[in-house]
C-alpha cells in the first residue's frame, strides 16, 4: 500500500537553450500546482542548485531574485 502521498508522482528532466527559457517553464510548473526544481548541467561552472524552496524566486523576477 501507498501512503506516502507519492501517488502519481512523476520526476522528469528537460535542457533548455537559456536561464530564460528554463524559468519560463518553471513559472508554467509551479501554475499548475506542481514542484519544481533547476540546476546548471556539467561542464558549466558554477554549478546553480535551484531547490523546491527557491524555485519561485528565481523564476519570477518580480519577486526580488
Amino acid at each position: 500500500m501507498a501512503g506516502d502521498g507519492a501517488k502519481g508522482a512523476a520526476r522528469s528532466t528537460r535542457t533548455f537553450k537559456s536561464e530564460v527559457d528554463a524559468k519560463l517553464f518553471a513559472m508554467q510548473i509551479l501554475a499548475k500546482g506542481w514542484t519544481a526544481s533547476a540546476g546548471t548541467l556539467n561542464p558549466h561552472q558554477p554549478k546553480r542548485i535551484v531547490g523546491a524552496s527557491e524555485i519561485e524566486r528565481w523564476a519570477d523576477p518580480g519577486l526580488g531574485a
